[in-house]
């Protein structure tokens, strides 16, 4: 990639530019591989403009059938650009090649999903009372802003993207400075969507909020779709209150990972390792908390020990890379200021990772996995969400203590549970307050279920049927006829 990349808006069918440019850089070398527009108040008012005029003044909300096939023909289109898409995620995300190649992946059928919901959601009819009949619509709410983060750009905008096009709304994407050039490209397949109305979908990007801030302050823009962190989350619920806005999405995790005594260890370590590196431990499932049963305790911490320090940390570009970058040096410095703060407050180093001091990975953004060990669940890092890659380890004696344990956290998100016992994981399953529990595995994802989080995870479920609730409106309307024969 060139030095002559630059990434602009896409607002009401045409490409946005303006003075205020940002340098976009490679997280893995530091360098500036091109620059971006960041976008203000206006460009986001005129985006709101956009999507409001094509929701009133045309068919779009009220023809499913347009609206199935502007949602498969995105699909074909993003099939046709996956290797475009790939390579610039890796890039300026730092993902290496498999984990953007993941990423892109899961969105064609997540928007062919929604192209079948599009088809097939209804409403409800029936004669309430004699002469009376009843008829109640689900209808599109309007116009939705979607706010994505940086972590996962492609798949988790279109999460959001996907059911709300379906519902019959119209669109405006606020999209994450980091990701500028992999935003862009986005749009560039939106552009070549011949069967999407011009001004039906919007994107601006930027790093600061000006923007974001118009989409939740604006009465013209009904709901609000947020994937991020929790306390981005409240502060947007609050602003939304004023004119009553719906608000919904996935916030923070703190995703415990409970092995007890007859676990599978060859199996279960493969995916421990994998729950905190993937992403460079930068994904609000990231597998962060590992509660073992004390029996088997010093075997893993022996086993996990020797798995994460042989994991290969190094940039996209290096196919042998296990983990990339974590996304500028701004978050590695604040993830070893956890590790360190951690470590004063008395948690055991098992593998003690972090940045690179030295050598030519010094220059880029990586982190090392670190492994922690603890007896006090109270401990801000068994607590807080780190958006990195560090783990921390904590015994427990009883499947009562492990449930405790796990559900000892203000975030309810996901779970995994690993034992070949046929009877304790569901057992253990029904007791965990999270969205999500996975048995024997990890972050297996389907278009088809829901996702989503108990307690400060989040409001309402995105993939699944239940994610286009988030979009629509119901409409009753009551027709009273009368019953009585007519005569000439």
């Amino acid at each position: 990639m060139s030095s002559e990349l630059h990434a602009r808006h896409w607002i009401d069918g045409e490409w946005v530019d303006a003075k205020d440019r940002i340098e976009s850089v490679n997280p893995a070398t530091g360098e500036t591989i091109g620059s971006y527009t960041e976008a203000t108040e206006a460009e986001a008012k005129r985006a709101i403009a956009a999507a409001l005029r094509v929701f009133k003044e045309t068919d779009w909300c009220g023809n499913r059938r347009l609206r199935a096939k502007a949602l498969n023909e995105m699909a074909d289109r993003f099939d046709a650009r996956a290797g475009d898409l790939i390579e610039i995620l890796a890039l300026e995300n730092g993902k290496v090649k498999a984990e953007a190649q993941f990423e892109v992946s899961m969105v064609p059928s997540k928007l062919r999903f929604y192209a079948s919901l599009a088809l097939t959601d209804f409403g409800r009819a029936m004669e309430t009372s004699p002469g009376r009949y009843t008829t109640t619509l689900r209808e599109a709410a309007g116009v939705v802003g979607i706010i994505a983060p940086w972590n996962s750009p492609v798949v988790l905008f279109i999460r959001s993207l996907a059911p709300a096009l379906a519902a019959g709304c119209t669109a405006v994407g606020k999209l994450p400075g980091f990701t500028a050039q992999t935003n862009a490209r986005m749009c560039e397949v939106f552009s070549e969507v011949g069967s999407l109305p011009k001004g039906a979908l919007n994107v601006f990007t930027e790093a600061r909020s000006a923007g974001a801030r118009a989409l939740i302050d604006s009465p013209d823009v009904p709901v609000i779709s947020l994937t991020g962190s929790s306390k981005t989350g409240q502060a947007i619920m609050a602003a939304c209150a004023k004119n009553m806005k719906r608000f919904g999405g996935e916030l923070g995790g703190k995703t415990p990972v409970l092995l007890f005594d007859d676990a599978d260890l060859d199996k279960a370590l493969s995916k421990v390792e994998k729950a905190l590196t993937v992403f460079a431990g930068q994904f609000c499932m990231t597998g962060s908390r590992l509660l073992v049963h004390r029996p088997i305790q010093d075997k893993v911490r022996k086993r996990l020990a020797a798995r994460l320090e042989a994991v290969k940390v190094g940039p996209a570009a290096d196919p042998l890379s296990d983990m990339g970058p974590m996304i500028n040096m701004a978050n590695v410095k604040r993830v070893e200021g956890v590790v360190e703060s951690a470590i004063a407050a008395g948690a055991k180093v098992v593998v003690r990772g972090g940045p690179f001091r030295d050598g030519p990975l010094a220059k880029g953004a990586f982190y090392r996995p670190t492994l922690l060990e603890i007896n006090d669940h109270s401990m801000s890092i068994a607590q807080d969400e780190v958006f990195g890659p560090v783990l921390v380890m904590q015994g427990f004696d009883s499947e009562e203590e492990a449930v405790a344990l796990a559900n000892n956290s203000e975030y309810g998100l996901a779970a995994s549970i690993w034992s070949t016992d046929v009877d304790r994981p569901l057992r253990v399953a029904r007791q965990i307050d999270a969205g999500t529990v996975w048995i024997n595995n990890w972050a297996i994802v389907y278009d088809e279920t829901e996702e989503g989080g108990y307690k400060q995870s989040g409001l309402g479920r995105l993939n699944g049927v239940s994610a286009i609730d988030d979009f629509v409106e119901y409409r009753t309307i009551i027709h009273e006829i009368d019953l009585a024969p007519s005569h000439p």
